[in-house]
């Protein structure tokens, strides 16, 4: 049961992260006013809590339930899903930055510089190769 529970636990944060980053990239616009950055800044904050979700989620399924770790460890296709999601992680940092420091603002509108845009963009495009990757780890590519 407990191997189920995580597993759900995985899912739904993978889903609640992609929704979340989808919803970021609809919403931001060049030029924001203070509501919509301080709306933003809350939705990254679900978008960092999701993203802890699936990483302690992933690390049980690892570790602790299901498979062995012998069978993720061995796999260069997991490996190349961990760095994706490291990877992933690491652009999220400029978005996060951003919306933190401008959440509070009392200026008019917030210009957004364009890198914020691209980070959130290649989040989405390489959120996107986890599954696939995911899908042939499941399949035995990989292994021997």
């Amino acid at each position: 049961m407990l191997e189920i529970v995580i597993r759900y636990c995985h899912f739904l944060g993978i889903f609640v992260l992609f929704a979340v980053l989808v919803a970021e990239h609809l919403l931001i616009k060049r030029r924001m006013t203070a509501e919509e950055m301080h709306r933003l800044a809350r939705l990254d904050a679900l978008y960092g809590v999701s993203a802890v979700v699936v990483l302690l989620a992933g690390l049980g399924l690892w570790f602790l339930v299901g498979k062995p770790a012998s069978f993720y460890s061995a796999n260069p296709v997991f490996h190349a899903k961990l760095t994706l999601f490291v990877i992933v992680a690491g652009l999220s940092v400029f978005p996060t930055v951003f919306f933190l420091k401008h959440r509070r603002t009392t200026r008019e509108s917030v210009p957004v510089p364009p890198i914020i845009l691209i980070a959130i963009r290649l989040e989405i495009l390489l959120l996107l190769i986890i599954p696939f990757l995911a899908v042939l780890m499941a399949r035995g590519v990989g292994l021997g």
